[in-house]
């Protein structure tokens, strides 16, 4: 029983790891959420198929190859059609522009303005009249774009 439980495990995890290689891996610093539910959604359907009460790895494979090949259309999907793209990833809101908060997006996206201050300190920015855009991407990541530096004449 202990080595059957074992070996699932190890298919598993090896299984899911030529999966998610397959299904590919996208340029950037931090997944999208469509990315993180594929993620968690493909760990829970292994764990099932390796020790759930009914432990088949046949059921798990199916049920992950599957899971897969939705995956692999709606990103098919998403490259032919950019309502698609934002239905699924949604689109970059600006949190701040022209030195106004956009109050109703920060508070819809549970954004405090301490938040982007902290992003702007850690690019160098001490003060809110240094800030021309700050943009909450698609992916969670606050981004601050400084003022362009006058140049006098």
């Amino acid at each position: 029983m202990a080595l059957s439980t074992i070996m699932r495990a190890a298919f598993g995890y090896l299984f899911l790891v030529l999966i998610v290689r397959v299904i590919g891996r996208r340029p950037g610093e931090q997944l999208t959420p469509f990315e993180f539910v594929l993620i968690f959604y493909i760990g829970g359907l292994t764990l099932t198929g390796v020790v759930g009460a009914e432990a088949s790895l046949t059921n798990a494979v199916c049920q992950i190859l599957t899971v897969a090949l939705c995956h692999y259309g709606l990103v098919l999907l998403r490259l032919r059609s950019d309502r698609v793209m934002r239905l699924l990833d949604g689109s970059p809101l600006i949190l701040l522009e022209k030195g106004g908060w956009r109050s109703e997006t920060m508070y819809r996206m549970q954004i405090q303005d301490t938040d982007v201050m902290n992003v702007a300190r850690d690019h160098g920015i001490r003060d809110l009249a240094s800030i021309r855009l700050a943009v909450l991407e698609t992916y969670g990541q606050i981004n601050v774009m400084p003022q362009e530096p006058e140049t006098g004449n």
